[in-house]
Formats: C-alpha cells, structure tokens, sequence
C-alpha cells in the first residue's frame, strides 16, 4: 500500500478515503479504562485475611493484565511497521507509542510479579504493591489511550485494509484464557457506552447473542457479584 502523507504532531488529521474502520480499538480501550480504573476499588475493597475474595480478584486482575499485554503485543506486532512504512510522517507518533508501551510493561510486569503473594494472603501489606502498580498503570493509560485514539487512529483508518484490522480483534480472542470468555465479554460490554448493546449487534450474530444472554450473561453477573463481595460497587 503506498506511504500516505501525515501532518506533523498536533495537525489535524488528513483528509482522504477511509481504508478501514478502527474503532475497535477505542472499544477495547474502553475495557481497560474501566477495568484498571474500578481496580483499585477491588483491592480495597477484599477484607485482611479474605482469600477466597483476594483471589477472586487477584484473577480479574490478571485477566486484566493479560488482556493489555496481548493488546500492546499486537500492536508491536502487526502495527507499528506498518503505519511507519505506508505513512513515514507517523513516524514520530510510532516512536512515541512504543516508549509508552515500554513504561506500561513496567508497571504490568510490577503487578503481575505482586499478585501472586496477595492472593495467597489477603493481608494489608501484600496489597500495598499491588495498588502502587495499579497507580501507576492507571496514570500511563490515561495518557497512552487518548494519544493513541487521536494519533494512531485516524492513521490506521487510512492505511490499513479490514482484513488487517480483523487481526487484531483475533488476536485479542485468541489471547483469552481458556474458561474466561464470557466474563471478558461481559466486561467489553460493560464498558461501552450503552452497555454494550451496539457492540452487540455489530460483532456477533443473533444466535450468538441468544447464547450471550441466556448462558454468558448470568455467568457474568455471578461473576460480578463474586468479584465485588461485599463492596457497593454496582455490579
């Protein structure tokens, strides 16, 4: 595909034909955004010495940051090159995108390495790094998602074809633990803005969506319910 012309930093974005439709992208967003952002609330929420609960979400968690390291993944993967190929002026946004990836490794690396012992204790000090990583991962993704929606996005739309984009989603399907695949939808439902109906009917047949609300979302919602304990978070 050939190399498309991009302003520099802070212009507005080009005009000319859309290639694709990304906004997936800020849909899984959304995921994060919500799901890091409520995760505090969790740990906070888990009574000292309640280790069935801490685990409960101790695995949210870790879906959570699994999730992300797959998304960030695939974007080292598939993305980076190619919009820095087909669009050299974007350069400077690619860069920009991979040091944020790398700081945002730090900090799910951190988390990751802290949950096992909490889950294991439920005790106030084990919680102690675990909400210093969620801290820091809240503050990277309030600055990575947005710069990358208005940076990243529009380029994509650009440059990339559907088959392309597709990828992506895929990728983020196939990195979903097995066991998991409803709470996961459930949680991307949630986050959207009309809780998910839109999403919905865009990504998943009506026989699916039968399925969805008969057999994955009262899976979902014992799952919330088990997640939030005894906290008053709206489940």
């Amino acid at each position: 595909m050939p190399a498309t012309a991009l302003p520099a930093s802070g212009e507005p974005t080009p005009l000319g034909p859309k290639t694709c439709d990304a906004r997936g992208m800020a849909e899984i967003h959304r995921l994060f955004r919500v799901g890091f952002g409520e995760a505090p609330a969790l740990v906070a929420g888990v009574r000292p010495g309640d280790i069935a609960h801490a685990d409960v979400v101790g695995g949210e968690l870790d879906l959570l940051s699994g999730g992300l390291h797959a998304h960030h993944e695939g974007e080292d993967e598939r993305l980076w090159d190619a919009l820095e190929s087909r669009a050299p002026s974007c350069a400077a946004h690619v860069g920009r995108m991979k040091d944020q990836h790398a700081e945002m490794l730090v900090h799910l690396t951190a988390l990751d390495a802290a949950l096992p012992a909490w889950r294991r204790t439920a005790a106030d000090p084990d919680a102690a790094p675990v909400l210093a990583a969620l801290d820091a991962i809240n503050g990277s993704l309030d600055v990575h998602l947005g710069d990358e929606e208005t940076t990243i996005v529009p380029v994509m739309e650009r440059t990339l074809t559907p088959k392309e984009v597709d990828w992506f989603g895929e990728h983020g399907r196939r990195s979903t633990p097995r066991g998991q695949t409803w709470n996961q939808l459930g949680a991307i439902l949630a986050a959207q803005p009309d809780g998910g109906d839109e999403w919905l009917r865009a990504h998943l047949p009506a026989p699916v969506r039968v399925i969805w609300r008969w057999v994955g979302e009262p899976k979902y919602r014992a799952h919330r319910r088990a997640l939030l304990g005894s906290t008053k978070m709206d489940v």
